[in-house]
């Protein structure tokens, strides 16, 4: 004779108890608490990695504009540095004046927007600080010429180091 257990009321039903949900909803509540940290400490890598691109590229393009300034490429007045007047001169070129047909010379196809940068409206050169050759380098300020460029915020990177000291 096999012994049967006969099963009746809530339990045939096969759902879960409230017990079950609540520990479910406690599980993934502690899992994604734990992940949103990563997550904002993975979207600031990614912003700080995209701030080095662009501050790299932009100042590889000004040492490039200030090497065809000292090779005669680049025409400039006696009072005037060697660096660009303007970010934008490195996108919008400048005629090549060894060329007999002035092509110009073009250092960026595009420039870089500043990453910590909170205004969306501003033009990508105004994203950017930028400091005159005149100016001294603990105390940046702009003037006829730019020689560097920094990022405006003054919030702390990852590395301990503000942005607008990088």
């Amino acid at each position: 004779m096999t012994n049967r257990i006969l099963v009746t009321g809530s339990a045939a039903q096969g759902g879960f108890s409230l017990i079950e949900m609540m520990m479910v909803v406690a599980i993934m509540a502690v899992l994604a608490a734990m992940a949103a940290p990563l997550y904002e400490l993975t979207v600031k890598r990614a912003k700080e990695q995209e701030l080095r691109t662009g501050l790299r590229q932009i100042r590889e393009a000004i040492d490039a504009y200030k090497r065809a300034v000292n090779d005669g490429r680049v025409a400039r007045k006696a009072e005037e540095s060697e660096y660009p007047r303007k970010l934008e001169d490195l996108v919008d070129g400048v005629p090549d004046m060894k060329e007999p047909e002035k092509r110009k010379i073009y250092f960026l196809r595009r420039l870089p927007r500043d990453p910590m940068a909170d205004d969306p409206a501003l033009p990508d050169a105004e994203t950017w600080g930028k400091r005159a050759y005149e100016s001294p380098p603990d105390s940046p300020q702009e003037g006829d010429d730019v020689f560097d460029i920094y990022s405006r915020s003054q919030q702390i990177g990852l590395n301990g180091i503000a942005y607008d000291k990088w």
